[in-house]
């Protein structure tokens, strides 16, 4: 076989430098056997006791190698037979975390072996003593707590995923005109339903201004309420707010503006805006509408469900009466026009839901 040969080629080189390393030791030896003047003869400029520890050691260790190499192949082909079968035994994660500890303790027998290789006489024996002692132990060791070495691995992949969870979570949450003038978006931050970065686009923030400039007094005091629930939710509740100067002047509409927005950095629009909301699904961009909140945490009202309302006005069609829950919701009672002004019990037929708000339909009790 070839592998054979090369091995048998190796062998016989490698016994040969070691013949010839172990002569070139004893040479001091030959002047006790051989006379100093045939010693200090030369061949082509080349002294005799070199000569001889290459012709005597070189020769001898390559006869040596030669005739040893056929034992030696067929252990060492033995060997890595017995290597090959054990590492097949071990499971995969066994054997990288054989290789890892290996590795680990070379690095640290190179590491002290330095340091003690100036000690004479043993100071060249040292590292090979500390590789193998190092080695064994860094092989041993991590097989034994391969476990715990996985279990760290997982929780610093854990950590890194709750880092990036984290992350994701701090997307920037965009505030358009109409939630802030709503003002609910205050109260919602108090609670602490709202994580990450307030954005607040600069044209946003010029809307706002020109609202609380106009010479109408409902919109200037509108305008105004904006921006005092701007400064409380940056000063008094403590929430990161930031004013971003990107103004798209190929735009227009302020709503197109926000779906650009949220579209370049990934975030969330907060709006009560319906048409904005459905806008904003369409194109993609992820909405927060309050209204929707709200609506959600109002109290359930199932039909047959009876309750006393204050009937308030008239409704639209000829009969009907109007009256309002504590959070606003409308109850259009049947037959309740005239009990307008009056307190009543009703009871509930039917509830409708939809995006804009929650009405109930009732009718009197009696």
């Amino acid at each position: 076989m070839v592998l054979d040969k090369v091995l048998k080629f190796v062998i016989t080189a490698l016994m040969a430098i070691i013949g010839l390393v172990l002569m070139n030791l004893l040479s001091p030896y030959l002047k006790t056997i051989i006379s100093a003047e045939f010693l200090s003869m030369g061949i082509f400029g080349v002294a005799m006791t070199t000569v001889l520890s290459v012709l005597l050691g070189g020769v001898i260790g390559g006869i040596i190698g030669l005739l040893t190499a056929p034992f030696l192949i067929k252990h060492l082909l033995l060997f890595s037979l017995w290597v090959e079968n054990q590492l097949n035994k071990m499971p995969f994660h066994e054997v990288i975390a054989g290789a890892g500890g290996l590795a680990i303790g070379l690095v640290i027998a190179n590491l002290l072996g330095s340091a003690f290789s100036q000690i004479p006489i043993i100071g060249n024996y040292v590292p090979v003593i500390f590789s193998i002692i190092f080695g064994y132990l860094g092989i041993n060791i991590t097989i034994k707590k391969r476990n715990e070495i996985s279990a760290l691995f997982d929780s610093f992949n854990k950590n890194k995923e709750k880092q990036k969870d984290k992350k994701n979570n701090e997307q920037y949450k965009i505030l358009d005109t109409s939630v802030i003038i709503d003002g609910r978006i205050a109260d919602i931050c108090k609670t602490g339903f709202i994580e990450g970065t307030i954005l607040i686009p600069i044209f946003v923030l010029e809307e706002l201004q020109h609202i609380a400039d106009s010479s109408d007094a409902l919109k200037r005091n509108r305008g105004r309420r904006g921006l005092d629930v701007l400064n409380n939710i940056q000063k008094e509740l403590g929430m990161h707010v930031k004013i971003d100067n990107r103004d798209f002047d190929d735009i227009n509409e302020v709503d197109s503006k926000l779906v650009r927005l949220g579209k370049l950095i990934n975030g969330k629009i907060i709006t009560n805006d319906y048409n904005l909301n459905k806008v904003s699904e369409i194109q993609g961009v992820s909405v927060l509408n309050i209204n929707e909140l709200s609506n959600a945490v109002k109290p359930v009202v199932i039909p047959g469900e009876e309750m006393t309302v204050f009937v308030v006005k008239d409704g639209k069609e000829p009969g009907q009466g109007v009256a309002y829950l504590d959070d606003g919701t409308m109850i259009v009672v049947e037959d309740g026009r005239s009990a307008v002004g009056e307190t009543i019990d009703v009871v509930v037929t039917s509830v409708l839901q939809t995006a804009a708000g929650r009405m109930i339909f009732a009718k009197c009790k009696n």
